[in-house]
């Protein structure tokens, strides 16, 4: 029998100028695939074949075949362009259909030239599982398909597919809720001992677990945690003023996310294993990235965490080069929760990837966040500055100066004040209201606010409480309002000064991903 992996089928995008790897099973010695007048043999192995087309320019639609066994297997309407993996948890996965004015973009998304493969969300193998990949396919955006599509990958893949004038190809692979921990090997997470935490508190769980209770309790878990999103979701969308504390009282306790083992999306390595593996090797340009939210509750080891998961990436995909584009979380706190300042580690640790991993970006979103709503649906924006970091960082078709605000690079100190200088900031900066959250602090380490002027490219902090400032941050808060910005309209990044500098978490909290 004839199998290709199941990304495989009519209307899918091919990486183009990248030799492009085909792969699959078949029962006989010798696969033959063909397309755009190509014709590669390769000799199978234990029953498995793997073998690569050489590099194509855009273009399409071709036919691309594979014979082996004395079967055949024909693909139609194969296009050659861009392919870019999207993934991450809730926000890359907020749908189209259900972002802010969502359906005059899926109006638009069947003429957009962008194409989508939705990796199946099944967190375990199971006889679903096996379906759900069968019926796996690229889909070219009807009403009823793009609806679906991620919100931020569709617009990102939009911008790019008009200004290179090429098919673009997503491949969706995200699940809300979801750590990093849940997209990376076991193997990776146990060699660094700052995150191996992901993986011995799973193991610790399991270890005692009784395997026959832990199915009842997730079964039972999902009929009460079913009935109790639609309700709180009913009730959002019918309350005047509907508030997180009232629904509970309303309608009990979130029991979100569910008892863990070994059939939780939210393990660690389980989405490595049964999503991004099926991918691998499918040829692409590289991967955009939105996620943090998840490990807030360790926001001190997230930057080793989200550089080993672009290490593993990399390493699957043998290419230590593929661009990998991060989305900074934006400004974020529930109604009436504490600062836990938990969220600056986590944009911290998103900037540091940028400055020190080769072939990254990051697109500064400061500004979208929503207060009391971690789901902020104006996707448009987040896809709009991914294309920007696409565009600058990886295809080069456009300056830096377009594509990122004022970044934090030096400071110095003069007279009583600092001195703050940044990239980015080179014609200037936009204040769109009253400009909040730059603090100094002297040796002590007691931040205080501090007033600001804006002197050309640079911005100088005084404050009374500090005369001999030492460290300097703006932003270091999970929530405020945000009126700085580049001249291009891209916010200033948060920063400190000094990731010595005393700042702590205020606190401890969960993941706040469930139903809100």
């Amino acid at each position: 029998m004839l199998k290709l992996a199941e990304v495989f089928s009519n209307h899918m995008v091919l990486q183009r100028k990248k030799k492009i790897a085909v792969w699959g099973s078949c029962d006989g010695d010798r696969v033959t695939v063909s397309c755009n007048g190509q014709r590669v043999q390769a000799e199978t192995a234990d029953g498995k074949f793997l073998l690569f087309l050489a590099p194509m320019k855009e273009g399409g639609p071709y036919v691309l075949e594979a014979e082996g066994g004395g079967e055949k297997i024909t693909f139609t309407d194969v296009m050659v362009g861009e392919v870019w993996f999207a993934g991450g948890q809730s926000n890359m996965e907020l749908e189209l259909q259900n972002s802010r004015e969502g359906q005059k973009a899926v109006e638009k998304a069947l003429a957009s030239n962008v194409r989508c493969f939705y990796v199946p969300k099944q967190a375990f193998h199971c006889d679903e599982y096996d379906e759900a990949w069968r019926k796996s396919r690229w889909e070219c955006g009807t009403k009823e398909e793009a609806g679906k599509w991620s919100a931020v990958a569709w617009y990102f893949a939009r911008e790019v597919s008009e200004k290179l004038g090429v098919t673009v190809g997503i491949l969706n692979c995200n699940w809300g809720g979801t750590s990093a921990s849940c997209w990376m090997s076991r193997e990776m997470m146990e060699q660094n001992q700052k995150i191996s935490s992901y993986v011995e508190e799973y193991d610790a769980v399991i270890e005692k677990q009784d395997f026959e209770e832990y199915v009842k309790e997730r079964e039972e878990y999902i009929i009460y945690q079913t009935e109790f999103e639609k309700n709180v979701s009913h009730y959002y969308e019918t309350a005047e003023n509907p508030t997180w504390d009232e629904a509970i009282a309303l309608f009990g306790e979130n029991k979100y996310p569910g008892p863990m083992g070994p059939y939780s999306e939210f393990r660690p390595a389980g989405l490595y294993e049964m999503m991004v593996s099926k991918l691998c090797p499918y040829s692409l340009r590289g991967f955009i990235y939105y996620q943090g939210e998840e490990d807030d509750h360790k926001p001190t080891t997230y930057y080793e965490l989200l550089t080993s998961l672009v290490r593993q990436w990399r390493m699957d995909w043998e290419d230590d080069t593929l661009p990998f584009l991060a989305v900074q979380l934006p400004v974020f706190s529930n109604v009436g929760e504490t600062d836990f300042k938990n969220w600056p580690l986590i944009r911290e640790a998103q900037m540091r990837l940028f400055q020190t991993v080769k072939n990254t970006g990051i697109a500064v979103i400061l500004e979208q966040g929503e207060y009391g709503n971690i789901h902020p649906t104006n996707k448009e924006p987040v896809g709009h500055r991914l294309a920007l970091q696409a565009f600058s960082e990886v295809y080069h078709v456009c300056e830096r100066k377009e594509a990122f605000g004022p970044i934090y690079r030096d400071s110095y100190t003069e007279d009583g004040a600092m001195v703050l200088s940044f990239t980015g900031s080179e014609d200037g900066f936009i204040c769109k209201g009253e400009v909040k959250g730059f603090e100094l602090a002297g040796r002590d380490k007691i931040y205080h606010p501090a007033d600001y002027e804006i002197r050309g490219e640079q911005i100088v902090l005084t404050a009374k409480e500090v005369p001999a400032p030492v460290y300097a941050r703006y932003c270091w808060t999970n929530y405020q309002e945000i009126a700085l910005f580049g001249a291009n309209g891209i916010p200033a990044a948060p920063f400190r000064t000094s990731r010595n500098d005393g700042s702590r978490v205020v606190g401890s909290r969960l993941s706040n991903e469930g139903v809100m």
